[in-house]
């Protein structure tokens, strides 16, 4: 039987196409999808779509977005062997990190791409991004499963776990990289699968559940060098707040400034989960490494281990969506969920 598989277009650089009589990109009609990628013809394929209307830049990309997406999936579920999420580069890892907890036990592909450039350009890396998607949500294992059964991203040469993916360029065409977990796959002149990488559950999943409700009250704040007490108690009390994702030095370090200190221990003690993550590119958070993350942990705040900032704001919203106390937070989120990080 040909492969089944189902387009969810969010819009984005790759859905952009020349207007012939203005010359101006426009949102690209992906119900003529067929007439304006010939190639995909080759691929033999049952290929369907959904289209958000209007489609969205990706800098405007929201949880209600990602609840849209989720739905998509959910009600199309039994009906195709994998699915293709075309997206904006700029939050295209927050969603992918949002969908990989929303779309639990998932045992299908959802491989989200983009491009840097428009598909109607002439020399545009949109075509062969869609295309290589395509033939990863339709790939099958030797037992006849499908061979991707996460949420992952593709993008040039590589295949990458969602959550664990990050933009690194805004010129490249390689935009997409991720420094604590190896490539699902490689995209030469074949696609080469890492299958050690490659998520299973050897075949004791329960089906897909999906998650529709998030939480917002959730923040960032960066450490840098001048970082006012002013400042950090204002963030720290923003009315609402549940969990913060504080974005540390190196393995996890921090001001050990008395006031520094106290202003985050108050605000653990009035019940908001607060997760360390490194703003380094590679390694996590080793809390005992240095003095200075060390005296962080006393305060009760958790270590996000080598997790991705997209992935540590997400999974907080996630979890408190769930309705889960500050406590049950502060217990999922050393552990993981989807793969998003190596404890």
């Amino acid at each position: 039987m040909k492969p089944r598989i189902l387009i969810v277009y969010t819009g984005g650089t790759i859905g952009m196409i020349e207007d012939q009589a203005t010359k101006a990109l426009r949102p690209f009609d992906f119900s003529h999808l067929m007439d304006n990628v010939p190639k995909i013809k080759m691929l033999d394929y049952v290929i369907d779509n959904i289209q958000f209307d209007p489609p969205i830049d990706s800098s405007d990309m929201s949880p209600a977005h990602w609840q849209d997406i989720v739905r998509a999936i959910a009600d199309n579920y039994d009906s195709y062997d994998g699915f293709v999420v075309l997206h904006g580069t700029d939050t295209m890892a927050y969603t992918a990190s949002a969908l990989s907890f929303m779309l639990d036990g998932l045992e299908k592909p959802v491989i989200i791409t983009g491009s840097q450039l428009p598909i109607g350009e002439v020399r545009t890396d949109g075509e062969e991004n869609l295309i290589t998607a395509l033939q990863i949500a339709a790939e099958r294992d030797t037992d006849g499963r499908p061979m991707v059964q996460e949420v992952a991203i593709l993008f040039e040469d590589y295949l990458w776990r969602g959550n664990r993916a990050s933009k690194r360029s805004a010129d490249n065409f390689n935009a997409f990289r991720s420094s604590n977990y190896p490539e699902l796959a490689r995209i030469g002149l074949g696609i080469h699968y890492n299958r050690e990488s490659l998520h299973r559950d050897h075949g004791h999943g329960s089906g897909m559940r999906a998650h529709y409700t998030l939480d917002t009250n959730v923040i960032a704040i960066d450490v840098f060098p001048g970082i006012t007490e002013t400042a950090l108690r204002h963030m720290l009390a923003t009315p609402g707040i549940k969990g913060i994702v504080l974005r540390t030095y190196g393995t996890g370090n921090a001001p050990t400034a008395a006031w520094f200190t106290e202003a985050i221990a108050e605000a653990v003690r009035r019940g908001i989960v607060i997760a360390n993550v490194t703003q380094c590119a590679d390694g996590g958070v080793h809390p005992g490494r240095y003095l200075a993350g060390d005296i962080l942990s006393n305060t009760g705040v958790i270590s996000g281990a080598d997790i991705t900032f997209e992935a540590a704001l997400t999974k907080m919203m996630f979890l408190f969506g769930l309705g889960l106390s500050p406590e049950a937070v502060r217990r999922r989120m050393v552990h993981t969920i989807a793969g998003e990080m190596s404890v």
